[in-house]
């Protein structure tokens, strides 16, 4: 079975979710700025989420996740807890 593992940033809008993938673009680290603005408690790990299979994150997450480019970060993705920003770091 597929397994990824992944990191994300989680803010509350889109535009805020916006800017900061420009930051990323930019050459700022996915890590610190994931600390400094995620909402997500796994902010604090700069956004690492480990390792997961499908059905283990919500379904738009999943269709990122297990569908996209590898090493690239995704979004602004919606979901019922915010915006996401999606770097996939593995999938197998």
């Amino acid at each position: 079975m597929t397994k990824a593992s992944a990191r994300h940033i989680l803010v509350e809008t889109q535009a805020e979710c916006e800017r900061i993938k420009t930051e990323i673009e930019g050459g700022q680290d996915f890590a610190a700025l994931a600390k400094k603005y995620s909402k997500c408690p796994s902010g604090r790990q700069g956004g690492a989420l480990g390792e997961f299979r499908p059905g283990q994150m919500v379904p738009e997450f999943d269709r990122v996740v297990f569908n996209e480019a590898v090493g690239k970060v995704h979004g602004p993705i919606k979901t019922q807890f915010g915006f996401h920003l999606v770097e996939i770091t593995s999938r197998s």
